[in-house]
């Protein structure tokens, strides 16, 4: 089944979920953050079929969130790295995460923990937060269609 497409959307969500919207497409780009870089490794970390890991990567590609990396004369893709765009998902990963760890738990904890590089410290928990820096919540913001000069 065919799924409709969101591209010509009037909406940053659906044009977003354009993009990433898939879960394997999610899923590899987690891995893609925890390290993940070559075509096998996606596939043995996911179990995902070699077809469909090709159509997500392609995909991943196209869009600019993945490029992919040839190292070898006969100019196979050996890795993929995250692009600028793809970096910029970091806070949209570790906010599922935290949200997954919450109110769906693997039984016996967490599988991961996120930890500051130079610190080995925990990371804090995703916020929102205003432009004064106070901490907001759902009931705290509302949708206001954007000024046309903006």
């Amino acid at each position: 089944m065919r799924r409709t497409s969101f591209s010509d959307m009037n909406c940053s969500i659906a044009r977003t979920l354009e993009q990433v919207g898939d879960w394997w497409t999610l899923l590899i780009i987690r891995e893609a953050f925890f390290g993940t870089r070559r075509f096998g490794e996606f596939q043995a970390h996911l179990g995902i079929a070699p077809n469909v890991l090709s159509a997500r990567l392609q995909g991943l590609v196209g869009h600019g969130i993945l490029r992919a990396v040839s190292e070898s004369e006969n100019g196979r893709v050996l890795d993929y790295r995250l692009t600028d765009k793809g970096r910029d998902l970091f806070p949209i990963i570790v906010a599922l995460l935290q949200w997954g760890d919450r109110h769906a738990p693997v039984p016996g904890g967490p599988p991961v923990n996120i930890v500051d590089r130079e610190r080995g410290q925990p990371i804090a928990a995703m916020q929102v937060r205003s432009e004064d820096g106070r901490v907001l919540q759902a009931r705290d913001v509302l949708a206001k269609p954007a000024s046309p000069d903006a």
